[in-house]
């Protein structure tokens, strides 16, 4: 394989000697001299981002937070926070570091309010601009949209069209990840004010007719993609990504990215990366130019295969409909996926206790009618009996 396609010996030392724990970070100045995160264009907002995003789910440490620093060296400076991440810590953390690294103007920042209304809106785009010290956010999101009604909402369009007049936000969308993500694509698609959607897209879907329509109809409508959840994780099944047969330099995590980076409708993925190890790890796949080989997809393939018992696709719609209880399958398991996969007791539970005290009874209920409806093979009921053991 050539150097044009392949990421130097130097490039990779380089990137590994940055992200060590004892490793002095160079300045941003010298940035020209280390390989780039590749950028692409985020639909109708015009603007080039990097393709690599920095998740801000589990919070950043403030001023001390290398992370930032590190990939502001590499042309990730795409930040994606929260008012919610990390209780409220997040975006106060990222504002922090950038105040310290002088790169406010040269960063972009997303945030998300979980508030769909017009005056929900305007009151956490205010704290999210105090809280990280700036007096503007690139792009504000309706977080977790799970129900197209707040987009067709006229004094939520007049609150976003008047933040983005007065400079407070420079471009609307919102995210999503539950069992309705296609409907929500097309929805965006049909309405111009929706500049960019961040949507559950990961390796387990890229067979899905409905999942992919949806997406070339937002992408033909110039709508910003931005993908998310895109390690496919699983709950209940510690150590998963074991299961990933490394077939050549691509670790199962850079192989999921680089899965994500091959569908041209998608301008970026934003990852959560816990320590410096994950951040170096994901820039050395981002700033490789070569693709993934049909090895490395079969690899992929035999991996959906083996975890599939374990992975929600949030379709609780489904599996739903087939429980006599009042319970949130898919919140839960996504609290159980934070537990197991993400090792995050904290958030897990933090997460799981945002449901209503009904949907948190989980200990009497017969899920064995959601195992039989989820049509992805799913084992709800062993699942919802552990999320039963460690999160209430």
């Amino acid at each position: 394989m050539s150097d044009r396609h392949e990421l130097s010996r130097r490039h990779l030392l380089t990137l590994g000697a940055v992200a060590s724990a004892g490793a002095m970070a160079p300045s941003i100045a010298e940035a020209q001299a280390k390989p780039q995160v590749p950028r692409r264009v985020l639909g109708k907002t015009k603007q080039s981002i990097p393709i690599l995003l920095v998740g801000g789910g589990m919070g950043f440490k403030g001023s001390s937070d290398r992370r930032i620093d590190v990939a502001l060296q590499y042309g990730a400076n795409y930040i994606d926070t929260s008012r919610k991440y990390a209780g409220g810590r997040s975006e106060i953390g990222a504002g922090a570091a950038l105040k310290r690294l002088k790169a406010r103007s040269k960063t972009w920042i997303t945030s998300k309010t979980g508030k769909w209304t017009a005056k929900g809106f305007e009151q956490d785009v205010a704290m999210s601009l105090d809280a990280m010290k700036t007096s503007f956010i690139d792009l504000y999101f309706l977080h977790q949209l799970d129900t197209v009604d707040p987009l067709d909402d006229k004094e939520l369009i007049k609150t976003v069209e008047r933040l983005k007049k007065e400079g407070k936000i420079r471009y609307f969308g919102f995210s999503c990840h539950h069992g309705n993500v296609p409907e929500l694509l097309r929805a965006a698609a049909k309405r111009s004010y929706v500049d960019a959607v961040m949507f559950r897209y990961n390796f387990r879907q890229y067979g899905d007719k409905e999942l992919n329509l949806a997406i070339d109809a937002a992408a033909k409508a110039n709508v910003g993609l931005i993908a998310m959840k895109t390690q496919g994780s699983e709950a209940g099944f510690q150590d998963a990504w074991k299961k990933f047969e490394q077939t050549g330099k691509w670790n199962k995590y850079q192989a999921v990215l680089k899965a994500v980076w091959a569908d041209t409708r998608i301008t970026a993925a934003v990852s959560h990366m816990e320590d410096l190890k994950q951040l170096r790890e994901n820039l050395a796949a981002a700033v490789d130019k070569a693709k993934l080989g049909q090895l490395d997809r079969d690899a992929l393939d035999r991996y959906a295969e083996a975890t599939r018992p374990y992975a929600c696709h949030g379709c609780d719609h489904l599996c739903g409909a087939a429980v006599a209880a009042p319970v949130q399958i898919a919140k839960t398991l996504r609290s159980l996926t934070y537990h197991d996969a993400y090792r995050d007791p904290e958030k897990a539970r933090r997460v799981f206790n945002e449901l209503p005290e009904q949907a948190r009874r989980l200990g009497d209920v017969d899920f064995s009618g959601a195992t039989a409806a989820c049509p992805h093979g799913v084992d709800v009921a062993a699942l919802m009996k552990r999320a039963s053991q460690v999160l209430t």
